[in-house]
């Protein structure tokens, strides 16, 4: 088997390309930017003529949220154009692709978990431009997965941020005698290791195509995975809520963006622990 993980070197691409390299017997090519761009369709054609795998793993997106407001083109050449390509290789060359989208795909105003079938309302560009990658791979590819995920945090950085919450909290916790943070939205923290095992059970057990939602089990607010974090690493610190609109953005985003698990479930494949659990496996492996 060979599969292709593009974004290869991210938060969430190196935990997938891992887990892949340790568990599948194959040829796992990991992919950067330097490699190829998916938004530019010459690239996508060149990388995958050449080595026509038999799955593509998409991890590459442009989710800077703020800046996505700012540059829009971009947002939608990378979340849009880029799953089209991505698609449209993937049907030509017959392999299966495996694409990432998001939680914020949802306004939060249903204020229950998430499922599948639940109709997706965006209220942002970043969350627009993801949706449309939906639609356009939904639209073209013939063996896709599309898997929701919510709140990453891993071993390896963010691209875009140098960091993940967890490691900003420890750090600000060395730096800061008060700490505040929001308690006004709630998620699913995931660790990404535990999206890897799950994606090496999708392709094992190879389930119905279409969307997934991935994520930890249970949500918390940020307040709340903040205050886990500490007490779970031992550190003493002055851990306060924000006050409502305290970190006022100009960007929409929506008060709870909870997934539930319900297909992978139904599949008997969902493999994810509770948030806390995960977390402490997390900080067992950085500590």
């Amino acid at each position: 088997m060979k599969i292709a993980v593009i974004g290869a070197n991210g938060q969430l691409g190196s935990d997938i390309y891992e887990e892949l390299k340790d568990n599948i017997k194959g040829d796992i090519i990991g992919l950067t930017h330097s490699d190829m761009d998916i938004a530019d369709i010459d690239s996508v054609y060149s990388v995958f003529n050449n080595t026509n795998p038999d799955i593509i793993i998409n991890t590459a997106a442009f989710h800077n949220v703020p800046l996505c407001e700012k540059e829009r083109e971009k947002a939608y050449a990378v979340n849009s154009n880029g799953a089209e390509n991505l698609a449209k290789i993937s049907s030509e060359i017959k392999s299966k692709l495996i694409h990432f989208s998001t939680d914020y795909v949802f306004d939060g105003e249903k204020e229950s978990p998430y499922i599948e079938s639940d109709l997706p309302n965006p209220l942002n560009i970043y969350a627009k431009s993801k949706l449309e990658g939906e639609n356009r791979i939904s639209d073209i590819a013939e063996k896709y997965y599309i898997l929701r995920v919510a709140g990453l945090y891993g071993k390896y950085p963010s691209r875009v941020k140098g960091y993940n919450f967890v490691e900003l909290m420890l750090r600000l916790a060395k730096e800061r005698d008060e700490i505040r943070v929001v308690d006004d939205e709630i998620t699913t923290p995931t660790y990404t290791k535990e999206i890897g095992k799950q994606i090496l059970k999708i392709i094992k057990k190879e389930p119905e195509y279409g969307i997934y939602h991935a994520t930890a089990e249970g949500e918390c607010s940020w307040y709340e995975f903040a205050k886990t974090i500490f007490e779970f690493a031992g550190v003493k610190v002055n851990l306060k809520k924000a006050f409502p609109e305290e970190f006022a953005s100009d960007v929409n985003r929506p008060k709870y963006s909870v997934l539930e698990n319900h297909k992978l479930k139904k599949e008997k494949l969902n493999i994810f622990k509770n948030w806390q659990q995960e977390l402490k496996d997390y900080l067992n492996i950085i500590f």
